[in-house]
């Protein structure tokens, strides 16, 4: 896991208890910031997703071609 996935889980838990918090309290504006986050999270968490399919790709074809 690298460090965009390990970034973007914890704003998507962050985001997630700011949401929960806000919807408890009756705070929209809590709420959306909260949801807002996740959404955050979870693009972050795409990106590194994306980087490491990357780098496995990378590996392989570096090996393919070594031998």
């Amino acid at each position: 896991m690298n460090k965009n996935r390990i970034e973007g889980n914890a704003k998507i838990a962050g985001g997630a208890v700011k949401e929960a918090a806000g919807k408890v309290i009756g705070n929209d504006k809590m709420a959306a910031e909260g949801k807002a986050k996740k959404v955050e999270g979870h693009a972050q968490d795409a990106v590194g997703k994306i980087q490491e399919a990357g780098k496995a790709l990378k590996d392989t074809a570096k090996k393919a071609l070594d031998k």
